[in-house]
């Protein structure tokens, strides 16, 4: 199975803190990988370095075998890959459409087909009707999807998803869950998701990567994972208690 990621041996220390210590694994093309671990494992920092917001101390990013260590995050955008953010963040005074939009002109050549393709997105994340509210307006969940939609709407062949189903009911959740499923069968889009909703994990992941206090300690088939000693021992047996 092809590789579309592949990180190598990466790590980041901010005074003295090893956030990330040497982190190594692949996300094959068309398949959910999803990283778990307990708050403060170095999930987000981990992102960040994949993603260009920062620099790796050592090691390196692969994207489509080309290495994008220390690009910018606009270069690796328009290389292919979009995110999302834990803190979700859309320009408040902006309309959904005009967020998803602003999403859309990294690829489009002009606004008025930047908006074409925005609406395409609203169509189907089921925002349409919703397209001329303020942003500052909506619900939690519907801001989730407006995130979905901004990364969407760069056209990314791979998508970093930074705990989109935080905060959502169960059936908030089985909606985020029917639309992952979606873009990833029918549209062969390659996904890493950092998700705590460990029901969501084991109904999307083909992979799960497990950190702890910065390091991998586990990866592997979800049913595999969630039976790892070293896992049930320091994520899953305190999700349990």
């Amino acid at each position: 199975m092809t590789a579309a990621l592949e990180v190598v041996n990466l790590s980041k220390s901010f005074r003295g803190l090893r956030a990330v210590v040497d982190v190594e694994f692949t996300a094959a093309a068309g398949v959910v990988t999803a990283v778990i671990g307990p708050n403060g494992a170095g999930k987000t920092t981990l992102f960040n370095l994949i993603a260009g917001a920062i620099k790796p101390d050592a090691g390196s990013v692969r994207f489509g075998g080309t290495d994008i260590t220390g690009l910018r995050p606009d270069q690796i955008c328009r290389a292919g890959i979009g995110r999302t953010f834990q803190l979700v963040r859309p320009f408040a005074g902006l309309t959904v459409e005009e967020n998803v939009t602003a999403g859309a002109l990294m690829r489009e050549p002009d606004v008025a087909a930047a908006r074409v393709h925005a609406n395409e997105i609203l169509a189907l994340l089921d925002l349409s009707d919703r397209r001329r509210r303020l942003a500052a307006e909506l619900t939690l969940p519907d801001r989730k999807r407006l995130e979905l939609a901004r990364a969407l709407a760069t056209q990314p062949t791979l998508l970093l998803l930074d705990e989109v189903m935080a905060g959502l009911r169960p059936t908030e959740t089985d909606r985020m869950v029917e639309t992952l499923t979606r873009l990833n069968r029918e549209r062969g889009l390659t996904i890493v998701l950092i998700e705590h909703v460990m029901r969501a994990v084991m109904a999307l992941a083909g992979k799960v990567i497990v950190l702890h206090h910065g390091e991998k300690i586990a990866e592997g088939s979800p049913a595999a994972v969630a039976t790892d000693p070293a896992v049930v021992e320091s994520y899953l047996g305190a999700e349990v208690a």
